[in-house]
């Protein structure tokens, strides 16, 4: 595994803990909540992203990608997140993982591409769901946003944004300032504002 790899996994392993605390200081009160994603509540928005990890899981595993489970959280959230994170955990752990492709939407790619699309998805979600939450966007942790605006940049191209209709997944960039927070930025990014 060439250094470069091993660091971005570590960094996914970091945002897969990161991603986990925030979901386990939610509060049942909390699922009808509005979020950043304006069409989902706290409630689908962490069900998204549980479902993304067991989606993430099977396509590093070199599986396809499965119909999208209307209700990937049980009655245990935090739970039902930690199962995924572990599946995920144990995909990349497989040997030659990182010298396969993997099937997307978009197409074929090099499955060490996917780190950091898994990565940034993370990040952004990690910040949907605290902000959503009333949680400390401050504590989170500045390099896993840096890696994912860094990637953000060279990968989110505009032909993949749009607005719900078009069925794109990332809206227009929003203007923030430039020496805002990381976490900011990187909502902004990914076009989010607060709800």
């Amino acid at each position: 595994m060439s250094a470069s790899a091993a660091s971005a996994l570590a960094l996914l392993d970091r945002a897969l803990d990161q991603t986990g605390a925030v979901i386990g200081r939610v509060t049942p009160a909390q699922a009808g909540l509005p979020t950043p994603c304006r069409s989902w509540d706290v409630r689908t928005l962490v069900n998204h992203v549980v479902d993304e990890v067991n989606q993430f899981a099977l396509v590093t595993a070199g599986a396809p990608r499965r119909a999208v489970e209307p209700d990937a959280l049980g009655a245990d959230w935090a739970a039902s997140y930690a199962a995924a994170a572990e599946g995920l955990r144990a995909a990349w752990r497989q040997p030659g993982v990182l010298e396969r492709t993997v099937k997307l939407p978009m197409g074929e790619v090099p499955a060490a591409w996917t780190i950091h699309q898994q990565l940034t998805e993370l990040a952004m979600h990690a910040w949907d769901v605290a902000v959503s939450t009333g949680q400390s966007t401050a504590v989170l942790d500045a390099e896993i946003a840096e890696a994912s605006l860094a990637w953000g940049h060279e990968n989110l191209l505009p032909e993949y944004r749009g607005d719900e209709a078009s069925g794109a997944h990332i809206g227009p960039e929003v203007e923030v300032a430039t020496d805002a927070p990381v976490y900011e930025r990187l909502a902004a990014f990914g076009g989010r504002t607060r709800p």
